[in-house]
């Protein structure tokens, strides 16, 4: 069931845990040649839901293009448990999901927690503007990210598209804001 739900929705980002987005954004770049990277900082959040359990999420993002994938670099700047603590427990840093948009969100949260992913994250930046991060730790060794095709989502994956067409290497990390 979760193998035809994964050919359908094909991976549009990869995610990594870094203790500084705009470093490891700059290196990225340096070494892969990705970019640019558009950087939002302390993300507001007007839900956030780890594990079920009302939570915080104070977190800043780089976006950036590689190839035909999106890279996001997470730097977490709140200490409340989150489903980055999950995975690195003892602060360590490395790939942390991939993230797919999906038709419908509480269709494909149902989906995917019948095939044995429990919801780790919810949370929504603006009202009715939510995402999921479905816990594929075990099985898979990470987290599987799951939102609709929004138009400010799709905004943002255009934005880093058209960005990246160009790119030279100037100006590899650069400021936008979310909402």
């Amino acid at each position: 069931m979760i193998g035809k739900t994964f050919m359908r929705y094909p991976i549009r980002q990869i995610a990594f845990y870094v203790p500084d987005v705009r470093a490891a954004a700059l290196a990225h770049s340096e070494a892969f040649g990705s970019g640019p990277y558009y950087v939002a900082e302390h993300i507001p959040m007007v839900l956030a839901r780890h594990r079920g359990q009302p939570g915080v999420f104070d977190h800043s993002s780089a976006y950036g293009q590689w190839g035909d994938v999106m890279v996001e670099m997470v730097q977490v700047h709140s200490k409340e448990p989150s489903v980055f603590s999950d995975l690195y427990p003892n602060g360590g840093t490395g790939f942390h999901h991939i993230a797919l948009i999906v038709d419908n969100l509480p269709d494909a949260m149902k989906q995917f927690e019948a095939a044995g992913f429990a919801e780790g994250f919810y949370g929504e930046v603006a009202p009715g503007a939510g995402f999921a991060m479905m816990d594929a730790v075990e099985k898979f060794g990470h987290f599987i990210e799951l939102y609709e095709p929004s138009p400010p989502l799709l905004g943002v994956y255009h934005l880093v598209q058209n960005a990246a067409m160009n790119f030279d290497g100037t100006d590899p990390v650069r400021d936008f804001a979310l909402i």
